[in-house]
């Protein structure tokens, strides 16, 4: 029985993939597989996976013909893996020597469904530690009754899907798999679901991954009309969470938290293409008017001046049939 799977997609990382691999070598165990999804890379990062494919202990590696985004690469990943326990990383990024045999012996030890861990962002030369955002540490708990308050970060927040380990059980409950196509904001309706359906979680003082941030290939990095996927993204969280038994509990916080990301996009709106910029606000106004629109005023009642006066406008825009729908 394979004890760990850890699935790994690539696209056009060819500067970083041997650093990435290298951690994973680091990590080799012979009861852990490496599933490595190349995602249609146009660069040198094939080269690079058929060379590890040979060369390190446990790899798996798949390609895909076209390029379907890291929620569908990271699917085709699950799909192939046999673990007892699942985990995930970007291609880009890498881990501490021995941090994958820590990661499994922390959930073995607590026999709950899953475990999320800190991490350490990495930003050209500088290094900062995040940690996840609940304080009670190694204690099995109800992923539910950490959702809220609306108006702090919550677990449902940290949304990293390489920031922990999942118990097969989720997987076959249907509950780690992501959104097909989402280009951005995959982890967001993952982490939510995760939350509401799993039974149970814990959060451990455990550093090992290394998640590189200013990558210029990163979606975060660039203002095309891709990174507009969070609004399909957390129009999927409102919509799943409306649906909830404990929706009148819920909604507040995803509400939001959406509103608060669209102004995030909204205060740096600069860094989109022209034509992004004006479909970012189109759709947001949009986004705004499909909200419950009680639970909207609750949320930009309870907001700064600022993000609040500009949800508002917003929120007047008129917005075409085309749009809206």
């Amino acid at each position: 029985m394979v004890k760990l799977s850890v699935i790994v997609p690539f696209y056009n990382v060819q500067q970083y993939a041997p650093d990435t691999l290298k951690s994973l070598r680091a990590n080799a165990r012979d009861d852990f597989e490496f599933i490595l999804v190349d995602d249609c890379s146009r660069d040198e990062t094939p080269d690079i996976l058929e060379r590890a494919a040979r060369e390190l202990p446990g790899a798996v590696h798949l390609r895909h013909e076209t390029n379907g985004g890291l929620a569908t690469a990271r699917n085709t990943g699950l799909d192939a893996a046999r673990g007892e326990y699942l985990t995930f990383l970007d291609g880009d990024d890498w881990l501490a020597p021995g941090y994958f045999a820590q990661l499994v012996a922390a959930i073995e030890e607590l026999g709950c469904d899953f475990v999320r861990t800190d991490h350490v962002q990495c930003t050209a030369r500088a290094r900062t530690v995040h940690r996840v955002p609940h304080g009670r540490r190694g204690e099995v708990l109800s992923p539910r009754d950490v959702i809220l308050p609306a108006d702090r970060s919550t677990s449902v927040d940290y949304a990293y899907a390489w920031a922990g380990v999942y118990h097969r059980r989720l997987a076959e409950a249907g509950l780690l798999h992501f959104t097909d196509g989402l280009r951005t904001a995959e982890d967001r309706p993952w982490i939510w679901r995760l939350h509401r359906e799993a039974e149970s979680f814990a959060a451990v003082s455990l550093l090992g991954v290394f998640y590189r941030r200013g990558v210029a290939s990163s979606l975060t990095q660039i203002g095309d009309v891709r990174q507009l996927d969070f609004i399909k993204a957390f129009d999927q969280v409102v919509r799943e969470t409306a649906a909830d038994r404990d929706a009148d509990e819920l909604l507040p916080k995803a509400v939001r938290t959406y509103c608060a990301i669209i102004s995030h996009h909204l205060g740096s709106i600069e860094r989109f293409e022209p034509s992004v910029a004006r479909k970012l606000k189109s759709m947001s106004a949009a986004a705004l008017k499909r909200m419950p629109q009680d639970v909207l005023d609750e949320a930009l009642d309870s907001m700064d001046i600022q993000r609040a006066t500009r949800l508002r406008r917003l929120r007047r825009r008129p917005v075409s049939a085309e749009v809206a729908a």
